[in-house]
């Protein structure tokens, strides 16, 4: 019990190449741990060496010469809580903002600096000298205090990397890179999807591998991940973030979206090679030769006397040192080559069974052909779920869905989040809040019937039979 206990106290702590997540106040950065690297983190700059071999969560305070040091937390603001939030006022209503409040002044404040001030005494030497301060409610004391703090103390708390954190750190800084998806609309993704343990996941993303990685995260590094990716290769630095061990990347596959027609039609060719590894080769083999024939014949010059210059000793060393060099990027490209077909053969064995548990889309693409493709390697009875920013092409693949009749309890949904301050009499909605988390739809794959599969046939068109007055005969 006690190797167990030792062992994961020794996950849990810090050391070089893990990536880490930095958070200051609600700003997030995500870095990884390296010998003597320097880190610029909301204006400030420091090494990250004595972060390693301390337990995550730890908070440190910048000192001087960027070198980082552990702050206890007893003495996180234990004076400011607890004296100055005594002394309190009923409202605020008498309180006037004209900005004479403060007795301080940026030049007072920028001395208390050089002389060593730490931002916890930086704070107290402004609430002592604030008017209005022993004015306000306790909650807008607390209010000014976490303002403060926010602005002259340089705490940072190191976390260890997860999907909440990496969803909210995109989402802060650069949202766009993730197609502004929040992470409560990431985390209905995981729950409609059904991802778990020792599944077989489809997943089609253009979120700089977020996605990706909180799939990865939710499965714990048990069953098979299909990356199918769109370009030229996969993006993958969110999913980096995560730091995961090598298990982790064992499960993970890729596949090109180029070649899924192919896959569906079962023409898909896994031992062709790279024709652009070719036509460099090709193209390098003829300027080598052009090199060597423009040093025999220049202009047009056929002169035979070109053909008895002795040749340089050097050049000749030069030369074969050229040979050895493309000799040895042949032999290289020829290992990528190899390991590329290798990825492609497991993966492509893995969508040929069409017995996918589910199905991932979140795009800047249009999800409609994309999905529709991609559905068919899932097998029957698993959920698929499908993000946009915007309804319309969402709308869209409900109707071709509802057309094809291969999916039921479809569902197209606005995800909503609303943050609220909760404190004693004083609970509210914040002001300020995301206006749109995006769209999903949601469905569960369900096995075509035989009715089902006739009824797509045109049915054949009936003879009409011409109904003409009876004759004469045969009204005698």
């Amino acid at each position: 019990m006690a190797d167990c206990v030792e062992d994961s106290d020794e996950e849990s702590r810090i050391s070089y190449g893990d990536y880490i997540v930095l958070k200051r106040g609600e700003v997030f950065k995500s870095v990884q741990v390296e010998n003597k690297k320097k880190v610029i983190f909301e204006k400030q700059w420091f090494f990250l060496d004595n972060a390693v071999g301390q337990l995550y969560g730890t908070i440190f305070e910048i000192v001087a010469g960027g070198s980082l040091r552990v702050k206890m937390v007893k003495r996180a603001g234990s004076s400011l809580n607890n004296d100055d939030s005594k002394e309190a006022g009923q409202d605020n209503r008498h309180i006037m903002d004209d900005g004479r409040s403060q007795k301080l002044t940026r030049d007072d404040i920028e001395t208390l600096k050089e002389q060593g001030l730490k931002g916890q005494e930086i704070v107290q030497q402004l609430i002592d000298n604030s008017t209005t301060f022993k004015d306000k409610t306790e909650f807008a004391q607390q209010k000014y205090i976490k303002k403060k703090k926010k602005k002259y103390e340089s705490d940072i708390t190191f976390l260890k990397p997860s999907t909440r954190l990496l969803a909210m750190m995109y989402h802060g800084r650069e949202p766009g890179k993730i197609c502004h998806l929040r992470y409560d609309t990431l985390a209905q993704m995981l729950t409609l999807g059904n991802i778990h343990a020792s599944s077989k996941i489809i997943v089609f993303e253009t979120c700089a591998g977020l996605v990706l990685g909180s799939v990865m995260e939710r499965m714990g590094g048990y069953g098979s991940v299909i990356q199918v990716y769109p370009g030229g290769g996969p993006t993958r630095a969110g999913m980096e973030s995560f730091g995961f061990p090598s298990s982790f990347h064992d499960t993970l596959h890729d596949f090109p979206m180029c070649k899924v027609n192919a896959l569906l039609a079962g023409t898909l060719d896994l031992s062709e090679k790279d024709t652009d590894s070719r036509t460099d080769g090709s193209r390098d083999g003829r300027l080598d030769s052009s090199r060597e024939t423009s040093g025999v014949f220049q202009e047009g010059n056929t002169e035979p006397q070109r053909m008895e210059v002795s040749i340089d000793p050097e050049e000749e060393v030069k030369r074969a040192e050229r040979e050895k060099l493309r000799e040895q990027r042949a032999q290289e490209k020829k290992v990528k080559m190899e390991e590329r077909r290798k990825k492609l053969t497991s993966a492509s064995a893995l969508l040929q069974g069409q017995d996918a548990d589910g199905l991932v889309i979140a795009s800047r693409f249009h999800p409609c052909p994309v999905l529709m493709r991609l559905l068919k390697f899932v097998a029957p009875s698993r959920p698929f779920v499908v993000y946009c920013q915007y309804r319309e092409p969402l709308i869209e693949c409900y109707t071709k869905l509802r057309e094809q009749c291969g999916t039921i309890n479809l569902r197209l949904t606005d995800s909503w989040l609303r943050h609220y301050q909760v404190l004693p009499n004083r609970t509210h909605p914040l002001l300020l809040m995301s206006g749109g988390g995006g769209y999903l739809l949601s469905g569960i794959t369900v096995a075509k019937s035989v009715t089902q599969q006739k009824s797509e046939e045109p049915a054949a068109k009936r003879l009409k039979l011409d109904v003409s007055t009876p004759s004469c005969e045969s009204s005698t």
